[in-house]
């Protein structure tokens, strides 16, 4: 009964009373008469109501009766208040009445969303709290001038109030002051910046506890300390801050800090990946991918969630996914959508894959141009495998004319520092595409990528170096050059290593040596080697007569295509 009179006797002794049942946590019991305070002007009533209504403190939560009574506190310079909605507005927060749409049916029914930020109304707002005094206002006004649209921003000016806030002891002053003590990249204020983060993670401020387990992870301010550098993660990550989920299952799984625990990583990722961290998303995706027994179906929900907020990497697995289907049922059209996302992005890998794509006929004209486009600009800044793309662009006609002497000049430029595009450039020489044919500087170039470790090239500069092609022959460097080749796995020098041995160029004669390469590059598909290797088994060319099984490789030989062996075989049924 009596703090019932007491909402009727006066607005002050109302609102005396409502704080002390609220400090009591009976928040119910003082709510009405809080409101009554309100309802009477007062400010610091109208508040406390407000942040009753944000906080669904002893009444259903409700941002427009929030807003509208944080607006009531403000105008009449509540501080507080003036803070508050400050923050409201530049969050996208704040519900004004004139865009509430009450008097819409529908919005009885609708759930609350966040709206674009008004920087506008933060500012002013903010301004007048931080003027009157308010650590926090300050602290806001800080974010709102170093954050907010580059009309508004004013560094400086950010920089001083945050100086102010921090002053006050307000743990966000504190940490917005470290941020923009390290946007001076001053290294002597290292110390500085780690004192502050520090204060602020004390409060217990999420943000502020990442970047000091940061600072203390790799030693920048403070001794370097993995022990409680895994500790603050672990906190912040505790009190739901995705980027140290992330960051403590990452080490966990890897072992980076402290200990290793690879299941309490992987629960910590997907937490930050629920939490809707992509790199985490995209990282599950990856664990699923390269366990022992690949689920490539969860790896791909991993991906694609990773993908929708714009992860790059797992947008091009995604495509891979599709193209290959795995775990997803296979669609071309899926994948290139999924990999023209990535090389919209700016990944130069997904970009490479996409034009490769386009020359097997994938994708759209637009795919064409896109490509040319993006290898075009990357290019003409120097990027090597930009160039090189490039010159496959005007080499196949893709988004471009095709052009065989542009091709050969963007092929020229990549094979400064490229073996692949060596040995393209090359290959152009020795057939005079888009330019003159020069035997002799086209085995310099096959000479160049060979030395960096191009396969390829290796055998093309044999072959030159056995049959003299723009140079001395030497026979035996040639067969220095297969056996590398072959070492490698290449199974035209395998074939050459035999025809070497059965020739007795640039290697002595041996016909079982021969046989056993021939069998090594038949093996491994090669049409001519299965013909040499069937004629020595059905002849007994080096010893060794197997009729059946010459046969079989005789056959072989004539399913690709090789005249030589059919006629082989039908002399032999002769």
């Amino acid at each position: 009964m009596m703090d019932r009179l007491a909402g009727h006797i006066h607005p002050a002794l109302a609102l005396r009373r409502a704080i002390q049942l609220s400090e009591k946590g009976k928040v119910a019991e003082a709510f009405p008469l809080m409101a009554t305070a309100a309802r009477a002007g007062v400010p610091e009533a109208e508040y406390r109501v407000a942040r009753c209504y944000l906080e669904g403190l002893g009444v259903p939560s409700s941002r427009l009766e929030g807003t509208r009574w944080l607006r009531r506190a403000a105008e009449r310079g509540n501080a507080d208040a003036q803070a508050l909605l400050a923050a409201l507005y530049a969050s996208g927060l704040a519900e004004d009445e004139d865009n509430a749409g009450s008097n819409s049916s529908e919005s009885l029914f609708a759930a609350q969303s966040s709206r674009e930020p008004d920087f506008e109304m933060a500012l002013q707002f903010a301004r007048k709290a931080a003027e009157a005094g308010s650590a926090n206002g300050q602290a806001i006004l800080g974010y709102i001038l170093s954050k907010g649209p580059q009309a508004i921003r004013d560094l400086e000016a950010a920089h001083g109030w945050y100086e102010k806030s921090a002053a006050a002891g307000c743990p966000e002053g504190r940490l917005g002051l470290a941020l923009s003590l390290v946007r001076r990249r001053q290294p002597e204020q290292r110390a500085r910046i780690a004192r502050e983060l520090r204060c602020a993670a004390d409060a217990g401020l999420p943000t502020a506890i990442y970047l000091l387990a940061v600072l203390t992870e790799h030693g920048m301010g403070v001794p370097v300390d993995l022990e409680e550098a895994e500790q603050l993660y672990q906190l912040a990550a505790e009190k739901g801050f995705a980027a140290a989920q992330f960051r403590l299952g990452l080490s966990l799984i890897e072992g980076r800090l402290s200990r290793q625990d690879p299941a309490a990583g992987e629960a910590w990722m997907r937490r930050a990946a629920l939490a809707g961290n992509p790199d985490a998303a995209y990282r599950i995706g990856e664990l699923y991918v390269k366990r022992p027994q690949p689920d490539y179906a969860e790896a791909a929900a991993w991906y694609r969630r990773a993908a929708e907020a714009g992860h790059q990497a797992a947008a091009r697995a995604l495509a891979s996914l599709y193209l290959s289907g795995n775990g997803v049922a296979q669609d071309t059209v899926e994948g290139t959508r999924w990999l023209r996302a990535a090389a919209n992005g700016g990944s130069q890998a997904s970009q490479v894959d996409l034009a490769n794509l386009v020359l097997e006929g994938a994708g759209d004209i637009d795919d064409s141009v896109n490509v040319a486009e993006w290898f075009g600009a990357t290019a003409s800044s120097g990027d090597a495998i930009a160039a090189f793309n490039l010159g496959l662009c005007f080499a196949e006609g893709v988004g471009v004319r095709k052009d065989q002497e542009l091709a050969a000049k963007w092929m020229r430029r990549a094979a400064e520092g490229m073996p692949q595009a060596q040995y393209m450039y090359a290959r152009m020489l020795q057939d005079g595409r888009g330019m003159q044919a020069d035997q002799k500087q086209a085995r310099l170039w096959f000479e160049r990528a060979a030395n960096g470790g191009m396969v390829d090239a290796q055998v093309a500069l044999a072959e030159m170096l056995y049959n003299g092609r723009g140079g001395e022959r030497s026979p035996f460097a040639a067969a220095h050059l297969f056996k590398q080749a072959a070492a490698a796995g290449h199974p035209g020098a395998m074939f050459a290593i035999g025809a070497l041995y059965e020739a007795g160029q640039g290697l002595s004669l041996d016909r079982k040596m021969a046989q056993k390469w021939f069998k090594a590059a038949a093996e491994r598909g090669h049409a001519h080697a299965q013909l040499m290797l069937g004629r020595y088994l059905f002849k007994g060319i080096a010893g060794e007569y197997h009729t059946a099984t010459g046969r079989i490789w005789l056959e072989r030989a004539a399913a690709q295509g090789l005249d030589d062996a059919s006629d082989e075989l039908a002399g032999v049924r002769d």
